[in-house]
């Protein structure tokens, strides 16, 4: 078998698995890292109304902190106070005791049909403490408020806005942007045939509000988010050959953009929007090749004999990372795109590929293969130091959350294919697997407005 017969084969195996039907939203199930996060406190928002509440608000926030792997909220048991909406209302003393580092407190307040009025506080525990010890008995300094916020939503935004709550308490306790209201997509594949076997799903980060943007009986590929969170690219063989479209998350609409001879995969937008890389064999072999989206002009990037494929941009649009066999086995190299100049990146283990560069730009993510064995592993850029970050099996497809704190990436587990989570770390893991059916090619989207 030849190298590119041997390495398409590969790629076949890895991305083109024939799964059972997936009919539900994916569901969160933390399997590491617990221990090592940091204790917070989130408290039931109080609500002032005649009708049943809709949903509780800060049920969503106690979950996000907790499935970011950062923070472990008290459990309800070990509140001290839970009638309270704001710090006036806080005996600051029982809530230090806790050990808990900061608090959330917030209202919920009926203001009309469907109009609710939704306002939270955050609380430093650790400046409040400071505070007490350095203040006169009884003198309660509210510089430990960080964070406060009131808007006026329905009861369909509450989740939103409770993912919004999260962000501003994540970034304020760690000095992180927070990456909770995004959404990922992700393919799930049918065992029986039918028009919609192949799907590709639209959700939030945390599985809820899950749409199918597209269903067809042919397999669907590698999708890769716009910069504005408002666009899809990816892979499609409905025409029963590889072609790369373009859809609008929104209206569906969708525009095809490259229908070559042969391979047209692994498309990969810019970080302005402007442009696409993408894998193309139109030539002969297979290549990079970056297209202007306004005018269609079609730039080649690489020209090698080997494979070159899963191009991935650098965060100053100035280079991407790719998979390439010309080492002899496939390796993670960057490609200059002023220049054409191409650098190898990864030396260590078998095989490493589908790499792309964290949004700081310090680490390399991608599927290192060890002893046989395909894990998501993380390269330090300076010191190229590597880490294997996950145990799973047959690991694939990582994509980095815009904050870069967490990775999401396909994996096997009880025989089936499902997406899992890991931090940057390596610390904190967990499986994301749908109540019913398979799921694979997670794409994390950039930050999202609300």
């Amino acid at each position: 078998m030849s190298k590119k017969t041997r390495w398409g084969a590969l790629l076949a195996w890895l991305t083109v698995v024939v799964l059972q039907p997936a009919q539900a939203a994916l569901e969160i199930v933390i399997t590491e890292g617990v221990d090592a996060a940091r204790p917070v406190a989130v408290v039931p928002f109080v609500y002032e109304g005649i009708s049943p509440l809709p949903s509780q608000v800060a049920d969503v926030v106690a979950s996000d902190l907790s499935r970011s792997g950062s923070f472990s909220p008290l459990a309800p048991n070990d509140l001290p106070q839970t009638n309270i909406g704001a710090e006036s209302q806080m005996d600051l003393s029982q809530w230090i005791a806790t050990g808990a580092e900061a608090v959330v407190v917030g209202t919920i307040r009926e203001r009309g049909p469907d109009q609710y009025e939704v306002g939270f506080e955050l609380i430093d525990l650790l400046r409040a403490q400071a505070a007490n010890e350095t203040s006169a008995a009884g003198n309660q300094d509210k510089a430990h408020i960080v964070a406060t916020s009131a808007v006026m939503i329905s009861a369909a935004e509450f989740r939103r806005f409770g993912h919004r709550i999260s962000d501003i308490v994540y970034e304020k306790l760690t000095g992180i942007k927070g990456a909770f209201l995004t959404k990922i997509a992700y393919v799930t594949v049918g065992e029986q045939e039918s028009r919609s076997r192949y799907q590709l799903r639209v959700a939030d980060y945390d599985g809820y509000d899950e749409q199918m943007l597209l269903g067809s009986s042919e397999p669907l590929m590698s999708p890769s988010w716009s910069p504005d969170g408002k666009k899809l690219a990816y892979v499609s063989f409905e025409n029963r050959r590889s072609e790369i479209y373009i859809q609008d998350v929104f209206n569906r609409s969708r525009e095809k953009i490259t229908s070559f001879p042969g391979i047209n995969g692994s498309p990969k937008w810019s970080p302005d929007g402007k442009q696409l890389a993408m894998t193309l064999s139109k030539d002969g072999n297979t290549e990079l090749y970056v297209i202007n989206l306004a005018t269609k002009a079609l730039k080649r990037v690489t020209n090698h004999y080997a494979i070159d494929t899963e191009p991935a941009w650098a965060p100053d649009s100035k280079s991407l990372v790719f998979t390439s066999e010309r080492g002899g086995r496939p390796q993670l190299y960057r490609v200059y795109l002023d220049s054409n100049r191409v650098q190898r990146l990864t030396f260590q283990g078998e095989w490493n590929l589908g790499g792309s560069i964290t949004p700081d730009g310090r680490s390399l993510v991608m599927v290192n293969r060890t002893n046989g064995k395909f894990h998501i592993a993380r390269m330090d850029m300076d010191s190229n130091q590597m880490q294997v970050l996950t145990e799973t099996y047959l690991d694939e497809s990582p994509s980095v959350a815009p904050n870069g704190s967490m990775i999401i990436y396909g994996t096997s587990h009880n025989g089936r294919q499902v997406l899992a989570a890991v931090s940057m770390d390596g610390r904190f893991k967990a499986r994301l697997p749908m109540q019913v059916g398979h799921v694979k090619a997670p794409a994390w989207s950039p930050f999202l407005q609300y």
